[in-house]
């Protein structure tokens, strides 16, 4: 799966800081779309979108919902204090695995006063790779404190804490299942305007679910990419998506990835299906795409302006080929687009 020659320095560049989106823009489809199909970069708008796609086309998106999973508190005992970012909500239980930054950290059997004493959480111990997490149990249902005392999970490089315009516009408009502590991204820029207008056009909507984890930021700090280590994400690609993407393949549409996190869900099934055919598939995925990964159900992917050195953009030069994708980046940084969580976007073809 991993093409030899590249190496992550292969994916750095240098980004002004100006250019790190630390607001969205106005209107969610006024952001800006670069069109990257083609040998020359097309530069439009996100309102563009539907005349780019033709009949027939499925787009599939990721339907994940970002729980409030930033919380403040302090140990009981000692009063220190702490900082969590709630990773996963166990399903069924009242336990999550969180990342955790105090000046000590906690041993199971303490107990962290959380949200001004609006509840609290009991360490059970250490867990995830290289036990990098910390196994709490809440003394509440973890999705209903979370909404009602949590913070929006902001990303790393968004400088101002969370507003109410955060808890709105972090969040796509067809968000259902909780779950994900960082936006799929690409999936912002569409309103309700440009859902219509993609319908009246005839392309065809379906989802899959993945809880995207605060490991997405994360850059590879190994410069062999064969060393680094992918975190871990929960996902569901459904029966009914199976059969729209089966059904679109038989007319002669094609697949449209909307973002990374739905392209890594898709192509994790069909990795994991019989044969390599697509099936319906509930699970886990670590799947490291990187140049000389073999697609095998994406054919377009639209996708936001991603970090120097990240797993991502390794994903999108497999996807669109290294050489066309840097030149890409080199016109975005010229033109000024705007770049990460709350930046512009791209339309991508399957090199």
């Amino acid at each position: 799966m991993n093409h030899p020659s590249y190496t992550t320095s292969d994916f750095d560049f240098v980004l002004p800081g100006e250019l790190i989106a630390q607001h969205p823009s106005p209107e969610r489809s006024a952001s800006r779309l670069l069109d990257g199909r083609g040998a020359l970069p097309q530069d439009r708008t996100f309102r563009d979108l539907p005349t780019l796609l033709e009949p027939g086309d499925l787009l599939v998106f990721n339907d994940t919902r970002v729980i409030k999973a930033r919380l403040f508190g302090v140990k009981r005992d000692t009063g220190g204090t702490v900082e969590l970012l709630v990773e996963r909500v166990l399903p069924g239980t009242r336990e999550v695995w969180a990342h955790l930054r105090a000046s000590k950290s906690p041993r199971a059997g303490q107990v962290l006063s959380l949200a001004g004493g609006a509840f609290e959480a009991e360490v059970l111990g250490r867990t995830g790779p290289d036990d990098a997490l910390f196994h709490l149990r809440l003394d509440g249902d973890p999705f209903a404190l979370l909404e009602a005392h949590g913070h929006v999970p902001l990303p790393p490089y968004i400088e101002h804490a969370d507003s109410a315009d955060d808890a709105e516009r972090y969040q796509t408009v067809f968000a259902r299942n909780p779950g994900a502590v960082a936006a799929p991204t690409a999936a912002l820029h569409f309103d309700d305007a440009v859902l219509a207008a993609l319908t009246a056009r005839g392309v065809q909507r379906a989802a899959v679910t993945l809880h995207v984890g605060a490991g997405t930021f994360q850059p590879v700090r190994v410069e062999r990419i064969a060393e680094h280590r992918m975190h871990s994400e929960w996902f569901d690609v459904p029966a009914d998506t199976v059969a729209a993407i089966a059904a679109t393949r038989a007319a002669g549409g094609r697949i449209v990835a909307v973002g990374t996190t739905t392209m890594r869900a898709l192509e994790s099934a069909a990795r994991a299906s019989a044969g390599g055919t697509l099936a319906p598939y509930v699970g886990e995925t670590d799947i490291f795409i990187t140049p000389g990964f073999e697609f095998r159900v994406v054919d377009r992917l639209i996708t936001n302006f991603h970090l120097p050195k990240s797993t991502l953009m390794m994903l999108v030069s497999a996807f669109s080929g290294h050489a066309h994708v840097m030149a890409l980046y080199r016109h975005a940084i010229e033109a000024r687009y705007r770049f990460f969580s709350y930046g512009d976007s791209m339309l991508l073809a399957r090199a």
